[in-house]
């Protein structure tokens, strides 16, 4: 890892710009909640959301071309907010010209291109993140707490699943509409990133199976849904079902197996086992600060962002991170198109 170096010392303000103001509308409420930040300008190619979202901000700088953002000689930090197809492009163009990145997931589409955006990175001695949320949520960071301290024993099997009713957005949205798409890269993603911050553990081998049920009769080109397994580098097991089609409530599942106690998330209230009898099963309130489920929102990463830029230092989610669970994304496609189990290679 480079030494990292900072536009900005503790006492000055620092700008952002935003490019795509679809999520990117979140990211803004939560650099405007922050201290010490000011939103210098936003960017989209809709002209009429531009302007829309602008008036809402209160942004008086709004541009059509992300190069006006990427290339701000007064702009700190970029949020690349874009279609999935553009984010290497624009987040390379940032750090050439100086800028911090938090970009939207996925980082990168394709492994050479991945490539290239760490070598931009890594080449500017600035900081990125990703959107990887779910480390945010109450819930599952109390899940990681009673793992650093050991109360699950020695964890043998865990489970993360992204099920989320959007089929819309493939069959009719802009993302079934790029050349490529893949929905672990879009979903799966964050519960991959999850299992590996909660096991604290690479993921070293990768076998992966998909399907094309639920958009064989549309113009979606690609399979919808995959199972993931995974063998961590302790040589516990992990799955992982992405599926954008469930007829039920957005949820991310993980369970915990372990030997001394097993989690299982579930709505509202999670529970927390400790044997099979009745006596031995604990409810874990969602009225409960600790166990609240999601609990958090698409801006949350941005804070700790700004101060990691502030105090030189990785941000919680940092690049190692952002390229890794890519890594592992990429490896689960390549295993699901071979047909067999994919050795995880990783960039960084």
């Amino acid at each position: 890892m480079v030494k990292h170096t900072s536009v900005t010392d503790s006492r000055s303000t620092i700008r952002v710009g935003i490019v795509g103001l679809g999520v990117g509308e979140r990211h803004a409420a939560s650099y405007r909640r922050t201290p010490g930040v000011a939103l210098q300008a936003v960017c989209d190619i809709d002209p009429g959301r531009l302007a829309d979202v602008a008036d809402q901000l209160g942004v008086v700088e709004r541009h059509g071309d992300f190069h006006h953002i990427t290339e701000h000689p007064d702009i700190d930090v970029v949020s690349i907010c874009s279609y999935d197809d553009a984010h290497v492009e624009q987040a390379v163009s940032a750090f050439r010209h100086g800028k911090h990145v938090m970009i939207e997931k996925p980082a990168a589409l394709n492994r050479p291109d991945a490539e290239r955006l760490l070598r931009a990175q890594q080449d500017s001695g600035r900081f990125i993140t990703s959107n990887l949320i779910l480390r945010q949520s109450p819930r599952f960071r109390s899940v990681k707490s009673l793992m650093d301290a050991g109360e699950f024993g020695d964890v043998f099997c865990i489970e993360g699943d992204y099920l989320h009713d959007i089929l819309w957005k493939i069959t009719e949205g802009w993302r079934g509409k790029m050349p490529f798409y893949c929905t672990i890269y879009g979903g799966g993603i964050h519960l991959i990133d999850l299992m590996r911050w909660v096991m604290n553990e690479e993921i070293d081998e990768v076998s992966c199976m998909g399907s094309n049920v639920l958009t064989r009769r549309s113009g979606y080109r690609y399979d919808d849904t995959f199972v993931a397994l995974l063998r961590f580098s302790g040589g516990a097991l992990g799955k992982c079902l992405t599926t954008f089609g469930p007829r039920r409530t957005k949820f991310h599942s993980l369970n915990v197996y372990g030997t001394k106690k097993t989690f299982v998330n579930d709505m509202p209230d999670a529970k927390l086992f400790s044997g099979d009898r009745p006596a031995d099963e604990e409810m874990l309130s969602n009225e409960d600060e600790r166990w609240r489920y999601p609990g958090m929102e698409k801006g949350d990463l941005i804070p700790d962002f700004i101060a990691a830029i502030r105090e030189g230092r990785e941000p919680d989610v940092g690049a190692r991170d952002v390229f890794r669970v890519m890594d592992v994304c990429f490896a689960a496609r390549e295993a699901a198109i071979a047909g067999r189990s994919v050795r995880v290679s990783y960039l960084i």
